[in-house]
């Protein structure tokens, strides 16, 4: 989930390289914490939050498939 959550931001993001994807459990759910450049928040997010909640539902997908419950958030 990590990985996949990773590869999405820094194909969206204007600086690739700044992009970074941090995972800790909460109890039984995989939280997964996105950090862009400050201007690469805009992309990452979308317009009125489509392209998050995209990435949102990828990662919950993957998760089901593990078995697991996952939380993405954008720091």
């Amino acid at each position: 989930m990590k990985d996949l959550a990773l590869f999405i931001i820094q194909r969206l993001a204007g600086k690739p390289e700044a992009a970074s994807v941090t995972e800790f459990m909460d109890g039984d759910t995989a939280v997964l914490k996105l950090v862009v450049a400050e201007e690469d928040k805009g992309k990452i997010i979308g317009k009125q939050g489509k392209v998050v909640k995209a990435i949102r539902s990828l990662v919950g997908v993957a998760a089901s498939k593990a078995g697991k419950k996952a939380v993405v958030e954008i720091d």
